[in-house]
């Protein structure tokens, strides 16, 4: 298949569904729908979340996913549509589901080598001054949400219990992960290319849900003010992060920087945002791509299985890059375009 034959026939974009982001995967899907559109495309909407969804999800050409959160977001949704041969958008059901799931994408990294902030997994059992003293101050999330949904930041044991009955309503395991004092960074993967890095600026106590999609007093510097070889130890990370979970086609890294000045996994999101405050569009406006085009090399990536495997291996120390000699990639890689 190729974008003549999607082109011929009809897209269904994904949206919506049943999870916390619901609201703002609306948003997202009707920016696809319209970047589609703009650039050719007979699309349509479809929403998991109504019925008979499936009977007109069997009439698409081609599917793109722009649900947020469980059900869309972690392999569920690719797996369903791999099983109906339904060519879709992005990261295969692996990647989906590893890059879903922050504890074990933490644990990935950390066989690897790669740099991220220390955590514990929390319960209602947990000794909560313990993990006070080993952490210090610490970010209370959901393992298995996205948006900054349920996340709370923590610094005695009082306020850490409080943090994991917020995180707790939420389904899946919840996790207490040592807090970076320093600037967060984000990170856009597109086909093979790494777009250039934004820094992000907020007054909130940290970039939560209301400064992400609400709030217009949120800062996004793009360039981000690295220095080139900054710029370059940052992509290359990403890259790293990125392939190591097994991710493909598009996606979004997230990072902090710490006081040493080395930079700090914190997670990879496979269906990025793409409302009128989401970063993945931004990256791609700086280098000239706007919404339709961004569309259409997604969906064109995603026929080809592209990854960001890096062409070397490449190991870190401290947040800094060194590379090696690397053999080949993983054969049993799963893209979205099987």
């Amino acid at each position: 298949m190729n974008l003549e034959t999607i082109r011929s026939g009809s897209v269904a974009v994904l949206m919506g569904g049943t999870s916390a982001e619901r609201d703002i995967s609306l948003q997202s899907g009707a920016t696809v729908l319209r970047g589609l559109e703009a650039a050719g495309f007979s699309a349509f909407k479809v929403d998991p979340a109504s019925k008979g969804w499936m009977a007109e999800l069997g009439r698409a050409t081609f599917a793109f996913n722009a649900l947020h959160g469980p059900g869309g977001e972690d392999g569920s949704m690719q797996g369903a549509l791999q099983l109906l041969g339904i060519p879709y958008s992005g990261s295969g059901i692996l990647g989906s589901a590893l890059a879903m799931d922050k504890v074990r994408s933490k644990r990935v990294w950390q066989g690897a080598g790669l740099p991220t902030a220390g955590f514990v997994l929390l319960d209602a059992d947990t000794n909560w001054q313990q993990v006070i003293d080993q952490l210090g101050v610490v970010f209370v999330k959901p393992a298995c949400e996205g948006s900054s949904i349920g996340m709370s930041k923590a610094a005695d044991a009082r306020s850490l219990e409080q943090a994991y009955v917020t995180a707790s309503a939420y389904a899946g395991a919840v996790m207490a992960e040592q807090f970076v004092d320093g600037p967060e960074f984000t990170v856009a993967m597109l086909g093979h290319r790494v777009l250039p890095s934004i820094r992000l600026e907020t007054s909130n106590e940290f970039y939560d849900y209301a400064a992400k999609y609400e709030s217009d007093e949120t800062r996004y510097h793009c360039p981000s003010g690295l220095s080139a070889a900054e710029e370059a130890a940052i992509a290359e990370l990403a890259r790293a992060a990125f392939a190591a979970l097994d991710c493909a086609v598009w996606g979004r890294v997230d990072l902090m920087r710490d006081d040493q000045g080395a930079f700090q996994l914190l997670e990879v999101n496979t269906i990025p945002g793409m409302t009128s405050h989401s970063l993945v569009p931004m990256a791609a406006q700086a280098v000239g791509i706007g919404i339709a085009e961004l569309v259409t090399q997604i969906m064109q990536y995603s026929l080809a299985g592209a990854t960001v495997w890096p062409a070397e291996a490449t190991h870190f120390a401290d947040g800094k890059a060194t590379v090696a000699d690397q053999g080949s990639a993983d054969a049993c890689h799963l893209g979205g375009s099987q």
